[in-house]
């Protein structure tokens, strides 16, 4: 037998489907704690999978892989906290939306998205593997650092309010990923002689200070008639009204598809930044990018599709070069050597049986996220509204606290994340974006890194700092850097011109 059919045959043995299954629903649930990550999930569950048949403990643990991203999106949505960093994007349109009683409209819309972007990015991994792991592998220091550059400019399409204010917020999130020890020299800095600080921030903690304390601050401070906005409307046919609007936008979820397959064949970038960009190309593309922030499910497509893109594209680089683009790849890498099984061409020779099963298991599991994933959301959603403040708060601060003491078993964590929170509420009333404060946290030390290493790999160089500016990739991401930023300049000057009105009144 052909052994990609016989990979696929193998996947649809009632035992695998019941490991997916199991799978599925555990990803979806742990995303959808705040602090418990994907690759937690997948860490925990590796050491069950060792007495499993290859490919059953692949399935398992992909099945996990991409639920757990795609179950970022429901506290995202119902909380304002995201699950998981690739879930960053969906709280700036997801919970505006929740709040107006379309939280199941938001659901909705996010499984949709997420299972086709999941989709295409299976779809790159299974086609297009070999050709794009060898232009991920041409990214070296200067391109990171050009990539880290590029995402920072996006700070001007986020923040529509004032630039300058997002700019703030971006070099906030900079200056405060610096904490700790140096990635490169490895100097201990801004530490104030606290050992626990030597870690630095952990991602996780701070994006539950910034996005679910001042929420929960927020909802203390308010009336107890100004909550009945958070009551959700009841209306026939939802998920099938949302979904023929979610497929009608087919330029958004192939745009944002793409964004989050190319993001994710690049070690190191994955889905907390595809998200964001994914968002910040939506919102120019938009005809009414005004409308982005305020609870637009264009925005919620955008960050859904990307971030479940990023799996299959994260692995392709996994599975031909042996190069684990993020954390939870590196958990898969040590359960295909525990099998025996050495990423590289004798996986997709020797036993393309099990790789190609393995690539269909996550078709698989993205099918089963659209029955399973409307399910529990549209549960959370009803539990969530019918919950009095008085237990709904407590709750979300002992998920907060435990969410973030769990990531390193650290009660210094704990408490940068309750000062990331007050930190987050203090911006919120100076008008400054905490998503700009997230995307320099996660892009610093990116930046410093990339930027380190070139300048000591062009040592050799008569003029070392030609070294950002002389290779094909770094020019390619210089002009896509000036045009990010430059954009809304140039869509202001479109705006204004004198017979643009005119032509849009006839």
């Amino acid at each position: 037998m052909n052994p990609i059919l016989s990979g696929i045959v193998q996947v649809l043995t009632p035992t695998n489907m019941l490991f997916m299954l199991a799978g599925t629903v555990g990803g979806l649930i742990v995303g959808a704690l705040p602090g418990l990550t994907a690759t937690m999930a997948t860490a925990l569950i590796v050491p069950f999978t060792f007495t499993m048949p290859p490919l059953s403990g692949l399935a398992t643990l992909g099945a996990i892989y991409m639920a757990a991203i795609y179950g970022g999106a429901f506290s995202a949505i119902l909380v304002n906290a995201p699950g998981t960093p690739s879930s960053i994007g969906t709280c700036f349109d997801g919970y505006p939306m929740a709040k107006q009683g379309r939280g199941q409209e938001a659901i909705a819309a996010a499984t949709v998205a997420s299972v086709i972007g999941g989709i295409v990015g299976v779809a790159a991994l299974a086609l297009l593997a070999p050709p794009l792991a060898a232009i991920a592998i041409k990214f070296g220091p200067p391109e990171y650092f050009w990539v880290s550059v590029f995402g920072i400019t996006i700070i001007s399409t986020l923040s529509s309010k004032s630039a300058l204010k997002g700019f703030i917020g971006g070099c906030l999130g900079i200056l405060l990923s610096m904490i700790g020890i140096s990635p490169v020299g490895g100097d201990v800095r801004f530490t104030f002689g606290i050992p626990a600080m030597q870690g630095g921030i952990e991602l996780i903690c701070g994006l539950i200070g910034l996005f679910c304390i001042p929420e929960v601050l927020a909802l203390i401070v308010q009336k107890a008639e100004d909550l009945e906005r958070l009551k959700p409307k009841k209306a026939k046919g939802i998920i099938g009204t949302t979904t023929r609007q979610v497929l009608k936008q087919r330029l958004n979820l192939l745009r944002s598809s793409i964004v989050g397959t190319v993001v994710g064949i690049m070690p190191g970038a994955g889905g907390s930044i595809a998200n964001l960009i994914a968002y910040n190309e939506a919102k120019r593309a938009s005809k009414h990018p005004e409308k982005f922030g305020t609870g637009i499910i264009d925005g919620v497509i955008a960050t859904e599709a990307a971030n479940n893109a990023t799996v299959g594209g994260g692995l392709i680089p996994l599975l031909t070069l042996g190069i684990p683009g993020t954390p939870t790849a590196a958990v898969i890498y040590g359960a295909l050597l525990i099998h025996g099984l050495r990423p590289g061409m004798e996986l997709f020779t020797v036993h393309a049986d099990i790789t190609y099963g393995f690539v269909f298991s996550l078709l698989i599991a993205t099918l089963m996220m659209l029955v399973v994933g409307l399910a529990i959301g549209t549960g959370l959603n009803e539990l969530l509204s019918r919950l009095p403040v008085r237990i709904l708060v407590p709750s979300i601060v002992f998920l907060s606290i435990i969410g973030s003491y769990a990531i390193r078993n650290n009660m210094a964590d704990v408490f940068i994340m309750l000062a990331f929170g007050a930190v987050g509420y203090i911006i919120r009333q100076l008008e400054i974006d905490s998503g700009a404060v997230v995307l320099g946290l996660i892009l610093g030390p990116l930046a410093e890194e990339g930027f380190v290493q070139s300048i000591l790999m062009s040592k050799a160089l008569p003029i070392p700092w030609t070294i950002f500016f002389t290779r094909p990739l770094s020019i390619l991401l210089i002009a896509l850097s000036a045009l990010s930023l430059f954009w809304p300049l140039v869509s202001k000057q479109k705006a204004k011109r004198p017979g643009r009105e005119e032509g849009l009144n006839v």
